[in-house]
C-alpha cells in the first residue's frame, strides 16, 4: 500500500471527520455521517498499521477516532469493571516504574539514619544536647515501648495508618517541587537516627530493632516509594524529552498519582502490623518474620506483578478514553 497515496485520497474525509468531531452540536443527519466516517477511518487506520506500522498519519487518524469515540459513547465505563485493571495493571506498573528511584531513596535514608545514629551515640556531648539524661533514660526504658502499647490496638493502627498515608500522599502530590520528598525523607531519617542513638547510648539497641522492624520494614518502604514517585514527577518536569514540560508533567502525574492510592493499602497493612503485632509480648523472631512477610507481599506485587504489567506495555497512565485524546508532537 502506498501510504502517501492513501493520505492524499483520504485527507478530505479525515478533515471532515475532524470537523464533525469538534462540533458542539450535531443534527441527526450529521450524527449518521459521523458514524459512517468513523467506520471508514477505522478501516483506514487498520490498513495503515498493517502495512506501515506506526506512522504520523496513523497517529493522526487514531486521534480523530478517539475523539469521535468519546463523542459517540460519552459514558464512562463502570467503576467496578475498572478495578481489576487498576489493581492488576495500572498500579503495579506505576510501582514498577519507580523501582530504581525507590532503591536510591532507600540507600539515602539508611545512610543518613545510620550516620546520625552512630555520630550521636558515639559522642556524649551530642547525646546530652538531646535533653536531660534522666529524660533520655526514661525514653529508653519506658517511653519508646509504651508508645506502641498505651492506646488500644485498633485506634493506634488507625492513627498511624492515616498519618503515614498523609505523609505518602504529600510526597507524591508535592513531588513536582523537588525538595518536598527530599525534606520528608530527610526528616524521617534524622528522626529514626536520633531515636536509635538514644537507645544505643543506653544499651537498648536490641529493643529498638525489635519494635521498629516488624512494622517498619513495610512502612518505611512505602514512604520510600512515595518519595521516589514524587521525585520521578519532578524529573519529568526537569527532563521532558521531546514532549512539552506540561505534557510530560501531566503524564507522570496521572500515572504516578496512582502510587499514592496504592500506598494507602500498603500502609493499612503496615498499620495493622504496628497496631496488633509490634506491641505483643511475642518472641521477636516471630514478630520480625511477620513484618518481613508483609514486605515480601508488597515487593512481589511491585516487582513481579508490576514487571509483568510493564512488559505487557502498561505504564500506569490512564487509558486514552480516560485521559482524553493525546496531542501530536513534532519530532
Amino acid at each position: 500500500m502506498d501510504l502517501d497515496a492513501l493520505t492524499a485520497a483520504r485527507r478530505r474525509e479525515w478533515e471532515r471527520l475532524d470537523e464533525l468531531g469538534r462540533r458542539r452540536r450535531l443534527r441527526g443527519d450529521e450524527v449518521d455521517e459521523l458514524v459512517t466516517r468513523y467506520r471508514a477511518a477505522s478501516a483506514d487506520l487498520a490498513d495503515i498499521k498493517t502495512s506501515a506500522g506506526r506512522t504520523p498519519q496513523g497517529d493522526y487518524v487514531s486521534i480523530l477516532l478517539a475523539r469521535t469515540r468519546l463523542r459517540l459513547t460519552g459514558v464512562r465505563e463502570n467503576v467496578l469493571k475498572q478495578l481489576p485493571r487498576f489493581f492488576l495493571l495500572q498500579l503495579p506498573a506505576a510501582l514498577y516504574r519507580v523501582r530504581w528511584m525507590t532503591l536510591a531513596v532507600t540507600v539515602f535514608f539508611l545512610a543518613v539514619s545510620t550516620m546520625v545514629a552512630l555520630w550521636i551515640s558515639g559522642d556524649p556531648a551530642a547525646v546530652a544536647a538531646l535533653g536531660a539524661r534522666s529524660d533520655l533514660q526514661n525514653y529508653a526504658d519506658e517511653q519508646f515501648v509504651s508508645y506502641y502499647r498505651e492506646n488500644p490496638n485498633a485506634i493506634f493502627a488507625g492513627t498511624v495508618w492515616t498519618n503515614n498515608a498523609w505523609i505518602a500522599a504529600q510526597c507524591v502530590l508535592f513531588g513536582v517541587t523537588g525538595f518536598w520528598p527530599v525534606m520528608v525523607i530527610m526528616q524521617n531519617a534524622v528522626g529514626v537516627g536520633q531515636s536509635a542513638a538514644i537507645m544505643i547510648a543506653f544499651d537498648r539497641a536490641d529493643v529498638f530493632f525489635q519494635f521498629i522492624l516488624p512494622h517498619g520494614l513495610l512502612e518505611l518502604t512505602a514512604i520510600f516509594v512515595a518519595g521516589a514517585a514524587g521525585l520521578q514527577i519532578f524529573w519529568a518536569w526537569v527532563a521532558p524529552g521531546r514532549r512539552t514540560r506540561a505534557t510530560a508533567l501531566a503524564a507522570a502525574g496521572r500515572s504516578l498519582a496512582t502510587v499514592a492510592v496504592g500506598l494507602v493499602f500498603a500502609l493499612a497493612l503496615s498499620g495493622l502490623v504496628e497496631g496488633f503485632v509490634t506491641p505483643r509480648e511475642w518472641p521477636w523472631p516471630i514478630k520480625i518474620a511477620i513484618g518481613a512477610a508483609a514486605l515480601g507481599v508488597f515487593l512481589f506485587y511491585m516487582l513481579w506483578v508490576g514487571g509483568r504489567a510493564a512488559r505487557a506495555g502498561e505504564t500506569g497512565d490512564l487509558t486514552e478514553y480516560e485521559a482524553g485524546t493525546p496531542t501530536l508532537t513534532a519530532g
